[in-house]
């Protein structure tokens, strides 16, 4: 059947999901691209006797974007860890996630889930210290789990499994949900750990801080170096640059194929007009030749031979236009001699 030009639903709903997708992508590719140019441009600063002078000197006296790097030692408490011996540190998470296989009506398949269904975090005032212990100076951290990546080693794991019985087993069935269990974790910030931070570096009075940087730049805590956070940063960059221009590329090429589609549309529709055009005229010239009143055509007579009844209806263009007599006479593949569309099929025409 021949398209009628217009978009079809799912055309317009790949159309819109591919561009509002695009659009979002490209908004986290630009903000990580961002982040990743103000990690190049940060400020390196190294743990030493002479840190404090550099700062007091500095306008402000305060570096707004500084990278730092140095071991995490406690200010005067520490935390020890619930399940581990002789482990200390000054960040304590403990998470409690409730693992359950669900139901999916749309795939008929079975999906693992999990959901957290408790989480504590608890900290205790920290630094971090030079490596070389006979250097005093020390960074206080400030605020850390404002970081926007808070790196923190699981110290300890477990899988407590659901029991089941027969009845909970038929009950979940029917339900559609059947539980697997809680998955118990500890995570920790341990005392002696090379910590690298990326904020705001501030001299307070005699104390020097590492806090949350304005502006908008991101906040980093993280257990790895300078060059695997930037690494990280710019590899998620470019995942998500891939994503923006693989459903800009669909967008794109939907949009292409829904005008291509209209203007194959309006190129046939002039087509028709033309020949519909030529052929009122070749009629009338036919009139004109057999010497026939035009009066003395009936709208129903054939526009073929016009002298007898049409007798088919012609699809799917739907005209009709012809006796049997013409329509057996046309050459194949069989054309309307109105619009010039191949006839698929015929129906017989009964006039009561």
């Amino acid at each position: 059947m021949e398209s009628n030009g217009k978009p079809s639903v799912a055309e317009m709903v790949v159309l819109a999901t591919s561009s509002a997708l695009t659009a979002v992508f490209y908004s986290i590719y630009r903000s990580r691209a961002k982040t990743a140019t103000r990690l190049k441009e940060a400020k390196k600063v190294s743990i030493d006797q002479n840190l404090k002078a550099i700062l007091s000197e500095t306008p402000g006296r305060c570096v707004p974007y500084a990278v730092i790097e140095g071991l995490v030692r406690s200010v005067k408490d520490t935390l020890n860890s619930q399940f581990v011996d002789d482990c200390k540190g000054v960040i304590e998470r403990l998470t409690l996630k409730e693992e359950k296989m669900v139901w999916n009506r749309t795939t008929h398949l079975w999906n693992s889930t999990e959901k957290v269904i408790h989480q504590r975090t608890n900290t205790v005032p920290f630094v971090l210290g030079s490596y070389d212990e006979n250097i005093s100076t020390a960074v206080r951290v400030v605020r850390p789990l404002d970081a926007a990546e808070l790196d923190l080693e699981t110290t300890y794991e477990n899988f407590h499994p659901t029991n089941q019985s027969l009845f909970n087993f038929i009950s979940q069935f029917i339900s559609g949900e059947q539980p697997k269990g809680i998955h118990e974790m500890e995570e920790m910030l341990r005392v002696g750990d090379s910590l690298t931070g990326v904020g705001e570096l501030v001299l307070d009075n005699d104390l020097i801080k590492l806090q949350p940087p304005k502006q908008g730049f991101c906040y980093f805590l993280t257990r790895q170096n300078y060059e695997f956070l930037l690494r990280k940063q710019v590899n998620a960059g470019r995942v998500w640059r891939i994503l923006s221009f693989v459903f800009g590329l669909a967008a794109c090429s939907t949009l292409l194929y829904m005008l291509w589609k209209w203007y194959v549309h309006y190129r046939g529709s002039r087509k028709r007009r033309r020949d519909m055009e030529e052929f009122k005229e070749q009629q009338k010239r036919l009139v004109h030749e057999l010497q026939i009143q035009e009066s003395s055509v009936r709208a129903t007579s054939c526009v073929v031979c016009l002298s007898r009844e049409r007798s088919f209806v012609f699809l799917e263009c739907g005209h009709v236009c012809a006796c049997a007599p013409c329509y057996k006479a046309l050459p194949e593949p069989k054309k309307c001699p109105i619009c010039r569309v191949t006839i698929d099929r015929v129906v017989p025409l009964y006039n009561s």
